[in-house]
């Protein structure tokens, strides 16, 4: 570790997975660099937008991983953790019980408490910006930004260049849009219909608060934007390295999207870069991001979609290296 810097964990807890990003960040600086990375799909938000409440069964999966991502957090010498909980434990009348469960594994594994934040979709946008655009002026990827972080339950709307100057959060994303209409396999000409008008309104919603017009650069991320970006690439496995910061048409990512709606689960499930997990789902986050492309496209004229592997997990880190995050055990 280089002098100046701290080895921070940072924890993302979505509708649909959670992250975990073991990192050395200077403060003076921001410049982060990777100690571990890893995700598993746990669905918290399974059933959530119908029942209103955590099934137990994601609620001990998420737990469990919890857990380990704790433990590996003590391992590997962090000594700030910051937790970021999002969408389902916003929505969730016993979200104090996922809470809880989250502050008792840190404190088992790693020695300490940590409360996990139930952001507001300003804030999550927010970090999702300051993650994802730190290098892009860097490889000649011009501002304005429009970011658009599209995840399990909900999808974050966020524009500016050295700062955020326009941001929102709809609920739309690809577990909600399955469970609410994409039921049949492969979805059925009328599911599509009712899932794009639910879509459609959702953007009318984002555009009417962060412009669409004037953008320099859509960049996407998260696990439906990057697997849509391996499947426009055609990559014979998920690789980060191809997929960060590439620039496609967007003719490209939208046959991409379209694609992988009209496949069936089998045919999903063969696509050698598709992680198990998105399969079931990943037919709603195309509808989604293909809409937003589209939308996006035709309001400022751009040719082309960046897609980032950075996003909320490396907002969430750069935040936790700030003076007042979590203290750990040996602090």
């Amino acid at each position: 570790m280089s002098d100046g810097a701290v080895r921070v964990g940072a924890v993302d807890c979505g509708t649909n997975s959670i992250r975990l990003l073991v990192a050395d960040v200077d403060p003076r600086t921001g410049e982060l660099r990777d100690v571990l990375r890893r995700m598993e799909v746990v669905r918290l938000g399974l059933g959530v937008d119908r029942t209103g409440v955590i099934a137990a069964e994601s609620m001990e999966r998420t737990l469990r991983m919890t857990r380990a991502y704790a433990a590996q957090c003590r391992e590997l010498g962090a000594s700030r953790v910051r937790f970021v909980a999002t969408s389902a434990s916003r929505d969730a009348r016993n979200a104090a019980d996922f809470i809880d469960g989250v502050r008792a594994a840190f404190h088992e594994q790693w020695g300490a408490d940590v409360l996990p934040e139930v952001v507001t979709g300003h804030e999550e946008a927010s970090l999702s910006f300051r993650g994802a655009t730190g290098g892009l002026a860097s490889h000649g990827v011009p501002g304005p930004y429009l970011v658009v972080d599209l995840g399990g339950g909900s999808t974050e709307f966020v524009r500016g260049t050295s700062q955020v100057d326009a941001a929102t959060s709809v609920d739309v994303g690809c577990v909600r849009m399955t469970e609410r209409h994409l039921l049949s396999d492969p979805p059925s000409a009328a599911e599509i219909e009712a899932a794009t008008a639910d879509i459609d309104h959702a953007i009318d919603a984002a555009a009417g608060v962060v412009p669409f017009s004037g953008v320099g650069a859509l960049v996407g991320l998260a696990g439906t934007v990057t697997t849509v970006t391996a499947h426009a690439l055609g990559l014979p496995t998920y690789d980060p390295v191809r997929i960060h910061l590439s620039r496609l048409p967007v003719a490209r990512v939208l046959t991409a999207c379209t694609d992988l709606l009209h496949l069936s689960h089998a045919e999903r499930a063969a696509l050698p870069f598709m992680h198990e997990g998105r399969v079931d789902v990943i037919g709603a986050g195309a509808l989604l991001w293909g809409r937003i492309v589209e939308r996006v496209g035709e309001a400022s004229g751009i040719t082309e979609v960046v897609t980032s592997e950075h996003d909320i997990l490396d907002g969430i880190a750069l935040s936790a290296a700030s003076p007042d995050a979590v203290p750990g055990p040996d602090s």
